[in-house]
């Protein structure tokens, strides 16, 4: 992708579901390795410029993980002046969401949630493409 094509990108919202699963599928696409993704979005849902890896977290979110890494987002949220945040959890196999992915997308929506940070969209990437982990997931 040129930088045109990415300013252009930038300048259209994603305004919904299916706006968000296409910039993911354009940006990420299918996994390769297991790693997180942070997108951000302006208030009118527009992603700025920052896309930001993270490929060594920890395996679960148990023991304060979790909520350390909403910490560092709610940092990155202000210094960017982001209104929201989409999470791509980048893993190999298939599209079933698995106990880790539930885990640590519930546990992290959670730690966002409480720390005021508002969270559009939580996506997996998986060997075959990228699929929405939709809030009845999580119950």
């Amino acid at each position: 992708m040129s930088a045109h094509e990415a300013d252009e990108l930038q300048q259209i919202p994603l305004d919904s579901d299916a706006a968000v699963q296409e910039r993911v599928e354009l940006l990420i696409g299918v996994a390769c390795r297991r790693q997180w993704w942070m997108l951000l979005l302006d208030d009118a849902g527009r992603q700025l410029p920052i896309i930001i890896p993270m490929a060594d977290y920890p395996t679960t979110p148990n023991g304060g993980a979790a909520e350390a890494l909403a910490e560092r987002i709610g940092d990155t949220v202000v210094l960017s002046g982001a209104a929201q945040v989409v999470f791509v959890w980048e893993r190999p196999g298939g599209r079933r969401l698995t106990h880790l992915d539930l885990s640590w997308a519930r546990a992290l929506g959670a730690s966002c949630a409480a720390a005021g940070i508002a969270v559009r969209a939580q996506l997996i990437s998986h060997d075959r493409g990228v699929r929405w982990v939709a809030p009845d997931d999580l119950l």
